[in-house]
């Protein structure tokens, strides 16, 4: 936690006794302690006066409201750890002469107060025209609310007219006065005697996690920041009819715009929505008090995509009713586990009603009810004013984790779900449109145009094509040995023919495995030639997997290195086979790892290898002058681009060997030796790369296979002249999708599909998501595999049809997770199956190994769980004590590893990807000691002891469980203080909340003294 600078001891205010806080204000007392609040709770709105204003009416009018509600001349100081309510002198309204803008209104608001010294109110009044005023008042929420506001203006407009004289010119009577501050201890008693019930109620209720889907959001929210808004009134039209539709369903209207937002949540992917709700508390003797009498709560609703939005919305009034029963109880009071903040869910509504501007004499008075204070306490607050004359809605946002377009969206979607239930309440929830009609359009249509008309030839014939044109060009080499155009074309129909004669042709598979050499083309290319297609073996997969992929796909013949030597051609011409391949006929068969352990064969056809050469050429203007590096095995299929691309654009593929393609230094020299322009690899294949010192000012770098991480994408940046992210599965022809990234990326996306490539972000129902929601991609166009061999079961649940396309398409399901940028560029988000759930909280791994590689002194990462544990793992020098640093100050603690390893290097499968399941056992972690002489386990047992009343405790209670709340930390760290002379933090109660973990936080904090 962020200390506080040392500040001068707040003055003993005199006057009026000091009187303990209430329930509520405990509450907000508590979170200002425990981290740095800013204006988070700064209650601001305005009241426009026009006419002929006499100020110093005003200033004593504004005086005797503030000696009436006495609240607003408080402030709150520290009394053993127990906040106390004191008098603070209220200065009358400053008369400022300042412009009308924005920013001068955000300069006021964006103030913080000191609750110590006071005074929590702040009036400012403001000319801002020859008869016009503007008196801007902010209100710390510690002695405000809602409802505090119309008290506020109806009651100064009253004493206004008092002053001047106009009151008893009109008749108007005097503002009433609000009844008397109930009893000390009255309060106390109504909880203790509702504690019981809400004590069932939470034990039913779970209060719901920190997980939050909503469009644009790109991280958990960090309690307090900076914050935006976006504000809009509901259509007149839509407004009027929230009070019929919400007596016809049978619910309040603050229930159906509960409803309807909770079906929003629902519909971008929450299961159980969750907000956090402002409830009022007040009694009937204190409707008329200015004070905060509200108490926050999460309401936790449980949607199904078939129940009629109207049966929901009755679901949803039916809860909020049993959690009115218990509204007026704290939650921490409650047992219910929970980490206390300033929000209580990402989400959080209020929600209030407003008559009309009251009279002040002879001037027209206006209210602006909503102003922000321009600060973020969650992910989203949405505060809805329901006026006499029109409904305005607010919603507080973060920037720095939210985009402006997300927070829009939501605004929008909200209002299609509120007017689609206005004309058909009965519609099921799954399909209440949240998209306009040009949104979906652009989802769908705009966004996937990628038309393009390329010629219908296979890569035999357009080889062919450069073997005719340029015979004597360099076509590959490999070590001291090149093939031409013309040899290499002349050496692989010879292998045809010499499988035509066996009988080999359309159809068939022939298994190669062979090393990697100018052969290795030869044989790809002889057995495209045939007609036949090609299944990659790479010897270094286990005979068993190498047994199974040849049974599996009853390839008719297997080459092997013997079977391509120059010398195997020799003999009398084979017979003519079944001629070239068509496009519609299969190239190659890629065996990839199956999620049951069986895998699976996976069949491209010559038109969609065509369609990937193509569409890459056209990406980069690749050309003859290029130069390829292909370092890829070739059992992984992105080793068909490094392959043959350069050879249907008349350039040179430089073979590297197995030596080599292991050895970072090696490639890099092999590189600059061929002055090579263009390479390929995973970013685990480029670490290596840089490790060995690769340097390529002039090179076009590829980089697919894995996620690619921020901070290797800028690492690896400045070392080429270009940089592109690919990305696409197997079962749709090597890559789908790409991005270039530019010199200086802030962000790294898999960018937007292809030529002839769609790309589509669906929910569960197949509908399209919202730009900014995740959602699972599915994949549809010209790079379909036909399907995996002899597996139709899995062809039907892997391959749909394609309800979006062509009559008769189908679209691949990836399994990956993602969502539109606002630009149409698509974000990857993990695989679903990746996505872990560990102590309740859903995790991407990815993100934290983001955040680990970003870090100094780590050049690799990797995260998994083992026994229970979140482990990082690391290639570099980083120190593991300064790495869990840096990360719990950019990530949730869920999302910190408990241990950090290092390593000399990640596991890498055959195909140069992360082998996350060799990943070794972590060393066992030392525990702190805190039983030794010098402990101080047994004076922060006493302590414990004494606030909780306790005569005794174990060293490993839970201070949750024993009836702790923010006040009882609050006073054991107090006494903490004043014996040990140690100032805990109270964020520490929460990740050490036992006697035990409390000692060994004070045993640290000595040390470091």
């Amino acid at each position: 936690m962020n200390e506080a600078p040392a500040s001068p001891r707040p003055p003993e205010h005199t006057g009026r006794p000091a009187r303990p806080a209430s329930a509520a204000q405990s509450g907000i007392w508590f979170n200002e302690s425990l981290a740095d609040c800013g204006a988070v709770h700064n209650i601001a709105f305005t009241v426009r006066l026009d006419g002929d204003l006499d100020i110093a009416a005003l200033r004593r009018a504004c005086a005797a409201v503030v000696r009436t509600h006495r609240q607003l001349g408080c402030a709150v100081q520290d009394r053993a750890g127990v906040p106390h309510l004191v008098p603070a002198p209220v200065p009358p309204p400053e008369l400022a002469v300042e412009p009308e803008r924005p920013d001068v209104v955000r300069a006021h608001t964006a103030e913080p107060f000191d609750l110590a010294r006071g005074p929590l109110f702040r009036p400012v009044l403001q000319v801002i025209g020859p008869r016009a005023h503007r008196l801007l008042l902010n209100v710390h929420h510690i002695v405000f609310d809602g409802l505090s506001m119309e008290t506020f203006v109806t009651d100064l407009a009253a004493r206004y007219e008092t002053e001047t004289g106009a009151g008893a010119e009109t008749g108007e009577p005097a503002p009433p006065v609000p009844e008397p501050e109930e009893p000390a201890g009255a309060e106390e008693q109504r909880i203790a005697a509702k504690l019981p019930a809400a004590r069932a109620y939470w034990a039913h209720h779970p209060v719901g996690d920190d997980d939050i889907v909503l469009p644009g959001l790109e991280k958990p929210a960090q309690g307090v920041s900076d914050g935006a808004t976006v504000e809009f009134r509901l259509p007149d039209a839509l407004h009027a009819e929230l009070r019929p539709l919400a007596e016809r369903i049978g619910v309040s209207r603050f229930e159906l715009l509960t409803a309807a937002f909770h079906a929003v949540l629902f519909r971008y992917g929450n299961k159980a929505p969750v907000t956090a709700l402002d409830l009022g508390t007040r009694t009937p003797g204190q409707q008329r008090h200015i004070g905060v009498h509200v108490n926050e709560l999460p309401f936790v609703s449980a949607p199904e995509s078939g129940t009629p939005f109207e049966d929901f919305a009755r679901a949803v009034r039916a809860g909020l009713r049993e959690l009115y029963q218990v509204r007026e109880v704290p939650l921490g009071r409650t047992g219910a586990r929970f980490r206390p903040g300033v929000a209580l869910a990402p989400v959080t509504m209020s929600y209030r009603r407003m008559g009309p501007a009251p009279r002040f004499g002879g001037l027209t008075a206006s209210v602006e009810w909503q102003i922000s204070n321009n600060t973020a306490r969650n992910a989203l607050r949405v505060e809805l004013t329901d006026c006499a004359d029109g409904f305005d809605v607010m919603i507080q946002y973060p920037p720095d984790a939210m985009t402006r377009e997300g927070a829009e969206s939501v605004g929008r979607h909200w209002r299609a779900v509120l007017a689609c239930a206005a004309a058909a309440p009965a519609t099921p929830l799954a399909e209440l449109p949240l998209l306009a009609g040009d949104e979906r359009e652009r989802l769908l249509t705009g966004w996937n145009d990628t038309t393009r008309a390329y010629p219908a030839r296979t890569v035999p014939e357009l080889i062919a094509e450069h073997a005719a044109r340029t015979p004597d060009a360099v076509a590959v080499v490999h070590a001291d040995r090149r093939l031409t155009y013309a040899e290499l074309d002349a050496d692989a129909a010879r292998l045809a023919a010499r499988l035509h004669g066996k009988g080999i042709g359309k159809g068939a598979l022939v298994a190669v495995r062979a090393s990697r050499s100018e052969r290795l083309l030869v044989a790809l290319l002889g057995i495209l030639k045939a007609g036949a297609a090609y299944v990659p073996l790479d010897a270094e997969y286990p005979a068993e997997r190498l047994k199974y992929v040849m049974e599996d796909s009853r390839a008719v013949l297997e080459l092997t290195d013997a079977d391509l030597e120059p010398s195997a051609d020799d003999g009398p011409d084979a017979p003519a086979g079944s001629g070239p391949p068509a496009p519609e006929d299969l190239a190659y068969v890629i065996y990839t790892s199956g999620s049951t352990g069986r895998p699976k064969g996976v069949q491209i056809e010559h038109r969609a290898l065509a369609n990937l050469l193509h569409s890459v050429e056209e990406l980069l203007g690749a050309g003859p002058a290029d130069t390829w590096l292909a370092l890829t095995s070739v059992s992984f299929d992105i080793s068909g681009l490094e392959l043959f691309l350069p050879l249907i654009t008349g350039a040179t593929v430089i073979v590297a060997s197995e030596s080599q393609t292991r050895d970072g230094a090696e490639l890099g020299a092999l590189a600059a030796r061929h002055a090579v322009t263009h390479v390929q690899a995973t970013p685990t294949g480029w670490a290596m790369l840089l490790d060995g010192g690769f340097e390529a000012p002039g090179v076009t770098a590829l980089v697919g296979g894995e996620a690619l991480p921020l901070a290797f994408a800028r690492r690896l940046r400045p070392h080429v002249a270009r940089l592109v992210n690919v990305y696409g599965p197997t079962e749709t022809t090597i890559w789908s999708t790409s991005q270039e990234i530019g010199p200086d990326p802030d962000r790294v996306t898999i960018g937007r599909p292809l030529a002839n490539t769609r790309t589509y972000v669906l929910d569960e129902r197949l509908s399209p998501v919202p730009p900014g929601v995740p959602g699972d991609l599915y994949i549809a166009g010209a790079g379909l595999a036909r399907g995996y061999v002899g597996r139709p079961d899995l062809d039907g649940e892997r391959f749909p049809p394609d309800p979006y396309g062509p009559a008769g398409g189908r679209m691949y399901r990836t399994g990956d997770r993602v969502r539109h940028r606002p630009d149409g560029q698509l974000e990857f988000l993990g695989r679903s199956d990746d996505q872990i759930k560990l102590r309740g909280y859903r995790i991407e791994l990815g993100e934290i190994e983001s955040r680990l590689l970003a870090a100094d002194g780590v050049d690799r990462s990797a995260v998994a769980v083992r026994d229970g544990r979140l482990v990082g793992y690391y290639v570099g020098g980083a120190d593991a004590g300064a790495l869990r640093r840096e990360l719990a100050a950019a990530l949730p603690a869920y999302m910190v590893p408990e241990v950090f390893a290092a390593l000399d290097a990640l596991p890498t499968t055959p195909n140069g990807k992360l082998d996350r399941a060799a990943l070794p056992e972590p060393p066992e972690s030392a525990a702190a000691a805190t039983s030794g002489a010098d402990s101080p386990l047994e004076a922060v047992r006493e302590i414990w002891c004494e606030v909780l009343r306790l005569p005794t405790l174990g060293d490993t209670e839970d201070l949750f469980d024993l009836g702790g709340h923010s006040i009882t930390m609050t006073q054991i760290s107090t006494r903490i203080l004043e014996r040990l002379d140690v100032d805990v933090p109270l964020s520490a109660y929460f990740e050490e909340p036992t006697v035990r973990g409390i000692a060994a936080v004070v045993a640290d904090l000595q040390e470091a003294q």
